[in-house]
């Protein structure tokens, strides 16, 4: 034996140093640290602490095994007495009890390595031709009428779904495909139902059944279904196992939901969320329609404002004050030439009355016309004896000429 210093006396070890010796031995070893067992479960017992105490056993020998609660929320089994299982981890010694343990970290039944192996191929096969392509994934229905669900009749997954659609969404229809969901017909079963489906009138088509092993759970991996779920016209949510449960018909659908009830949550609305929203939407249109009629009113008050302006009456109205400030000046003008006219008319009566033959003879003077009645301007156009008649201021005086005196001087008589 090789001295290892620092972990005991070569010719004294304690118990603790044996034992701590021992531990660094195991788990120095690459081999006990990543290593698969097999056996049957025994002194299974799942601790009040989270953690899983059990032993694995063959014919022969008895392995003592624990599971940290960390791990056991991730088996995707629930582990039995009597259960064949592959578990997985490391070796190493327990002090206190000075025995070593598999310290498992997972779990698989037996010959779930070998479909586990299976699972992987077919998925690499699958995804190479296409088969899982985000851009083949279909949108979801916001609001469906009809949904088609393939599971088993008589499970707890359809009850528990069907409960769910009652209490959401009350308005859906359900239409049920039933199928095996385990077993070696499930697969044809399913991926038939799957296809009838698409023949009828359905918004969605939910796939789905319980948890399980991976045994339990392989017909939702088998190609049939597989390729039946990525050629569905139909929208596809899976809702298979639990929520550590991955199939390949998980991949192949639309949506993948951890649960059935998960699924069924996944499909429809919540009726309640949407009364909610039509309620905001009522008070939105509300308040929109109140503004709305607000704004109405204000552009038609600014419409009245401006055809009052732009209104040909306004236009009338301004021609007819302008006519009246026009009739206004015209008749001013009117009488202020009217005033005029009359002031030159005073003007000129005046000065005819100063000029007639009538103010003539009021400042003395007499006319003298002839016996035929003309006008007497010069003494040749008398004689003596000529009877004559002489307007004077007040009346007229017929005479008779007795002698006619003519002025030789031209500047006295007025002949040129």
């Amino acid at each position: 034996m090789n001295q290892q210093p620092g972990l005991f006396n070569p010719s004294t070890l304690t118990v603790s140093e044996l034992t701590r010796f021992i531990t660094a031995l195991l788990e120095s070893e690459p081999v006990l640290q990543d290593i698969w067992v097999e056996g049957e479960v025994s002194n299974l017992k799942y601790h009040t602490s989270g953690h899983v105490y059990l032993s694995l056993k063959d014919e022969t020998a008895t392995l003592r095994c624990i599971i940290w609660k960390t791990y056991v929320s991730r088996l995707r089994l629930r582990l039995q007495e009597g259960m064949a299982v592959t578990a997985h981890g490391r070796i190493s010694v327990y002090d206190r009890g000075g025995d070593y343990q598999l310290y498992i970290d997972n779990v698989q039944a037996v010959g779930e390595g070998a479909l586990f192996q299976e699972f992987l191929r077919l998925k690499a096969q699958l995804e190479a031709e296409g088969l899982f392509a985000p851009e083949r994934k279909k949108e979801l229905p916001a609001k469906p009428g009809r949904i088609g669900i393939v599971t088993s009749s008589t499970g707890a997954a359809l009850q528990d779904m069907l409960n769910i659609f009652r209490q959401r969404y009350p308005l859906v229809e359900v239409l049920l495909a039933p199928a095996a969901v385990q077993g070696v017909s499930a697969p044809a079963e399913i991926a038939a139902q799957v296809k009838a489906l698409n023949q009828e009138q359905v918004d969605v088509i939910i796939l789905a059944r319980g948890g399980g092993s991976i045994e339990d759970l392989w017909a939702f991996n088998d190609e049939r279904v597989v390729r039946a779920v990525s050629e569905s016209s139909i929208p596809v949510i899976t809702g298979i196992g639990h929520e550590t449960d991955f199939t390949l018909s998980d991949f192949a659908a639309d949506v993948r939901a951890p649960t059935p009830t998960a699924a069924a949550v996944t499909a429809v609305p919540d009726i309640l969320e949407i009364r909610a929203e039509l309620d905001t939407l009522q008070t939105s249109l509300q308040n929109a329609a109140s503004q709305g009629i607000q704004d109405r009113r204000a552009d038609l008050r600014e419409d009245l404002h401006a055809l009052a302006r732009l209104s040909p009456m306004n236009q009338i109205q301004n021609e007819r004050q302008h006519i009246d400030m026009l009739i206004e000046r015209a008749s001013s003008s009117a009488g202020y030439l009217l005033q005029l006219l009359r002031s030159r008319m005073e003007g000129s009566l005046l000065h005819l009355r100063s000029v007639s033959p009538q103010a003539v003879l009021e400042r003395g003077f007499a006319l003298v016309f002839s016996q035929d009645g003309s006008l007497v301007k010069s003494a040749r156009q008398v004689h003596a004896e000529m009877p004559i008649q002489v307007k004077l201021q007040d009346g007229k005086i017929a005479a008779r000429v007795r002698d006619v005196q003519i002025n030789r001087d031209p500047a006295v008589s007025g002949e040129g």
